[in-house]
């Protein structure tokens, strides 16, 4: 099982970017794929999880309305597109998957057996 997250970089405010999950060693719509972040002296932090089999989407309240997760799984990919990003969303991004994620902890990072080795997104102008 890999994971391996790309699409960072320097976005201005208000702009936008696109995150990608490339996903190999297993069927990735079978299992719960998330997106973390960690900015410098804080810690890993849910952003956003996509469910297996059915899709559901789950944000946490700070990026709700702004990004958006998505799962093409012809190219076993998921995606998180962010939108009008502010300086607060500068961070180390990783994407996620585990065993057996129970939806409802999607915010924890010990749900998550393989990470992917992130990808910088710096929001600044």
């Amino acid at each position: 099982v890999q994971l391996q997250a790309s699409g960072g970089g320097l976005v201005q405010p208000g702009g936008s970017l696109r995150l990608s999950c490339a996903a190999s060693g297993f069927t990735l719509e079978n299992y719960a794929i998330a997106w973390f972040r960690q900015a410098p002296g804080k810690e890993r932090e849910g952003v956003s999880c996509i469910s297996g089999r059915a899709g559901s989407t789950y944000y946490a309240d700070s990026v709700k309305g702004r990004f958006t997760i998505s799962r093409d799984n012809s190219k076993n990919m998921v995606y998180l597109q962010m939108n009008s990003p502010k300086p607060e969303d500068t961070a180390v991004y990783y994407c996620a998957t585990g065993l057996w994620v129970i939806v409802t902890r999607w915010g924890s990072p010990d749900e998550y057996d393989y990470w992917g080795q992130g990808t910088q997104v710096t929001v600044s102008s």
